[in-house]
């Protein structure tokens, strides 16, 4: 056994012992505000997407417990936005970096077969630019073994991926003579546990200028929550590198969905991603480390949830509004009747609506 797994197995074993005590749980708190209402049509410009590659090391500079190989990898993503934001050369303003939870991938944000739930394209038509990240372990980022990364290490390429969207030290796919837009401003966007690694990273880094966090779950993860985690953990210890989110397409989905159309949540179910099993392992750390972290964010935090998220507490907005206390200024936004999976459920409008208002203002 090599020892990065050996501490793998040793941190599966303290999750699930974590896990059956609920100190991932904490309690719930009061409502908060909802979403505002969604505009009656939103303005449309022609979007593009182009995949891009970054070079990226493998690597925890974080002060997590965390056994990462210490390796370079080629992670992808797409640029999605109008052309001229795409394609244009030099210094391009703002670039929101969408990053995708445990189980699902960069199609999250980028329904491109489903025009009304892509977040991505629909932020593009309003003139956004932003960068759809498939993590390392997922899709277009291959990762042979899961046990060789872990969450401290996501959020350690986060950093490396922001400092290279500053530098533009990344390129197009498959062409190397056109160079790739550089970022001025860049706001992180998560969900789920990319949430808890867009938080992270802003802690310890401060290097971007604000936060969107979705079913953020550092702060009232509810029994569903613990007993998915708990799950994912024991198939760990029991040898697997990667680690199904959802025992079947149907637990996945009640995991993340409330009112997402049918054929929504069945493309989602079909796209969904085993979760690498250093980042399951890594994940006591990490949601301790992100509850401890969360009052050193200063930029400006958007926290939104669902009423109805099924792998949180009632009143997460409020409670995680609280959490963000070294933040400029906290936005807590719950969306009624939605689930975990704000820009998927039929509310995603008016998820989109806060979040473009909240980004006015920056």
């Amino acid at each position: 056994m090599t020892p990065h797994r050996a501490i793998t197995s040793l941190l599966a074993a303290a999750l699930t012992t974590l896990l059956g005590t609920g100190l991932l749980a904490p309690a719930a708190s009061a409502a908060a505000p909802s979403a505002p209402a969604a505009p009656a049509a939103e303005r449309r410009k022609p979007v593009i997407a182009r995949v891009v590659e970054f070079s990226l090391v493998n690597t925890d500079n974080t002060l997590l417990t965390c056994a990462p190989e210490q390796r370079p990898h080629t992670v992808r993503a797409r640029l999605v936005g109008p052309r001229s934001r795409v394609l244009g050369t030099g210094r391009e303003g703002r670039i929101n970096v969408l990053v995708h939870d445990a189980g699902t991938g960069s199609w999250f944000w980028n329904q491109r077969r489903t025009p009304r739930y892509d977040y991505a394209g629909q932020l593009g038509r309003r003139g956004e630019l932003s960068l759809v990240v498939d993590r390392l372990g997922y899709d277009r980022s291959p990762l042979a073994d899961g046990n060789d990364t872990c969450l401290a290490a996501q959020a350690t390429m986060l950093h490396q991926l922001v400092q290279k969207l500053y530098s533009g030290d990344y390129r197009f796919t498959g062409d190397r003579r056109t160079d790739p837009p550089h970022a001025t401003r860049i706001v992180v966007h998560g969900h789920g546990t990319g949430a808890t690694i867009a938080q992270l990273e802003a802690a310890r880094y401060d290097d971007t200028e604000g936060l969107v966090l979705m079913s953020w779950p550092g702060v009232s993860s509810s029994g569903a929550a613990v007993a998915q985690a708990r799950e994912q953990a024991a198939a760990c210890l029991r040898g697997a590198s990667y680690a199904a989110y959802g025992r079947s397409a149907t637990a996945f989905r009640r995991l993340l969905f409330v009112t997402a159309p049918a054929a929504v949540q069945r493309a989602a179910a079909r796209l969904r991603n085993a979760t690498p099993c250093g980042d399951v392992t890594s994940l006591p750390s990490a949601l301790l480390g992100s509850g401890t972290s969360a009052a050193q964010v200063e930029v400006p935090v958007l926290v939104m949830y669902g009423s109805r998220d099924a792998r949180v507490r009632p009143g997460a907005a409020a409670a995680a509004a609280r959490m963000f206390r070294g933040s400029r200024r906290v936005t807590p936004v719950t969306l009624p009747g939605a689930g975990s999976a704000l820009p998927l459920e039929r509310s995603a409008p008016r998820t989109r609506a806060a979040v473009l208002s909240w980004l006015g203002r920056r």
